[in-house]
C-alpha cells in the first residue's frame, strides 16, 4: 500500500492491515527559549521552541552524558517507553499596532492528546528491508531557519491549508495537491496543518554531525516508503520520522491581511515567509523499545511490543520553562521572544 493511500486512511481512523507506520500523539511538554542541538548550554537560546517527549529536556543534553530515557520521569508521548524530544519553532500572529498572539495548537484528528504534535515513524514498504533503530546519542536537524528562499525548502516540509477542524475531505499524502511552503496567503477554516519529514538514511557511523544534517541522506532514488535505496555514502535504513502541527488560525482570519500575500503570520525566530520551517530532533527511546517496534511492522498508536500509557498520563507531563519570559498565550506581546521589536 502507498503512503498516500495509508495515510488518507489512518486520517480518516481507518484501520489498514499491513500498517507499517507508527502515529502517536505527544502532549506538550513545554514552551522555552532553550535549544540543545543549536544552541547547547545558552540559556536562554535564540529563538522560542514548543518541545514534546521526555521531561528531561534540557538547555545542555549532552549526548555523551545525558540518556533521556534513565534521566525523564515522565513522558509527554502516549508511547511511554519514548522519552525522545521533537521541537519545532511556534507562530505568532502580527496585529496592525505591532503586538504579536502565539497562535494555538491542537491535536491531530483521532488522537486524545492536547496541543503538541502527531509523531510519526515510518518503517517503509519492503517487508524483507531492514530499518535500524537510532542509537543512543543520536540527534538531527532538518530544514533551516534562516532560510527565506522557497525554493531551498527540503520537499517533506510543507503547510496545509485545512478547510475545516475536521480535515474533511482529506487532501491526501503530506506535502501534495495545494500544499504549500510557506505561510498559506488566504483564510484557512480548519487553521494550518504543518509537517516536518526527516530524512531516512545515515551513514552508519556518526550520531550528529556539526550541522545535525550531514550525517543523514534521504534516499539517493525514489521515495522511502516506495523502497527507495539509500545512497552509498549513507547506506544505513533508518525510521523516517515526521511530524504534524495543528495551528489554529481561524481567531485571525478575519483581521489577517492576505491581499498582498501573507506577511501578519510569524514564525518565533522573526520569519514571515514561513520557509524557515524546520524542525529538532534527539533520540530517546528506552533499550531496544525502536528496534523492537521496527522489526514488529509497529503500527497506530498501540502496538503490543510496545507499553503505551493512558493519554491523561502524557497530558499530564509537563515541564515549566528554563527561560522565564510571557510567550504571549494570554496577552498580546510587544516583541516576538528573544527577537526584539520586528518591523512593521
Amino acid at each position: 500500500m502507498q503512503l498516500k493511500t495509508l495515510l488518507a486512511a489512518i486520517a480518516a481512523g481507518q484501520v489498514v492491515k499491513g500498517q507499517e507506520l507508527m502515529r502517536f500523539g505527544c502532549s506538550q511538554l513545554t514552551i522555552d527559549r532553550i535549544d540543545p542541538l543549536v544552541n547547547p548550554g545558552s540559556l536562554p537560546s535564540a529563538h522560542m521552541h514548543q518541545v514534546i517527549g521526555g521531561n528531561s529536556f534540557n538547555a545542555s543534553m549532552d549526548p555523551s552524558s545525558h540518556d533521556p530515557a534513565s534521566l525523564s520521569t515522565c513522558t509527554s508521548c502516549t508511547y511511554s517507553e519514548d522519552f525522545s524530544n521533537y521541537w519545532t519553532g511556534n507562530i505568532y500572529f502580527k496585529a496592525k499596532n505591532g503586538t504579536y498572539k502565539r497562535v494555538p495548537q491542537v491535536a491531530n484528528l483521532g488522537l486524545g492528546v492536547q496541543g503538541g504534535m502527531t509523531v510519526y515513524y515510518i518503517r517503509g514498504y519492503q517487508a524483507s528491508a531492514k530499518v535500524t533503530a537510532f542509537k543512543p546519542g543520536f540527534r538531527m536537524l532538518v530544514g533551516d531557519p534562516a532560510n527565506r528562499v522557497q525554493s531551498k525548502v527540503p520537499s517533506g516540509l510543507c503547510f496545509r491549508c485545512e478547510s475545516n477542524m475536521q480535515q474533511n475531505p482529506f487532501g491526501g499524502a503530506p506535502c501534495t495537491g495545494s500544499d504549500v511552503k510557506g505561510f498559506p496567503n488566504k483564510a484557512c477554516g480548519g487553521g494550518w496543518r504543518v509537517t516536518v519529514t526527516f530524512p531516512s538514511c545515515w551513514d552508519g557511523k556518526n550520531t550528529d554531525s556539526p550541522d545535525h544534517k550531514a550525517h543523514i541522506a534521504y534516499p539517493a532514488t525514489g521515495t522511502f516508503e516506495s523502497g527507495g535505496a539509500c545512497p552509498a555514502t549513507h547506506p544505513v535504513k533508518i525510521p523516517q520520522v515526521m511530524y504534524e502541527i495543528i495551528f489554529d488560525t481561524r481567531q485571525f482570519n478575519g483581521i489577517a491581511d492576505f491581499s498582498n500575500g501573507n506577511k501578519d503570520f510569524y514564525w518565533s525566530f522573526g520569519d514571515n515567509t514561513g520557509y524557515g520551517i524546520h524542525g529538532d530532533y534527539l533520540f530517546g527511546w528506552k533499550g531496544d523499545a525502536l528496534q523492537r517496534a521496527m522489526d514488529n511492522k509497529c503500527a497506530g498508536d498501540n502496538c503490543k511490543p510496545l507499553q503505551r500509557q493512558a493519554d491523561a498520563k502524557a497530558i499530564a507531563c509537563t515541564k515549566g520553562q528554563m527561560a522565564h519570559e510571557d510567550i504571549g498565550d494570554d496577552k498580546w506581546l510587544d516583541s516576538l521572544p528573544g527577537q526584539g521589536s520586528m518591523p512593521m
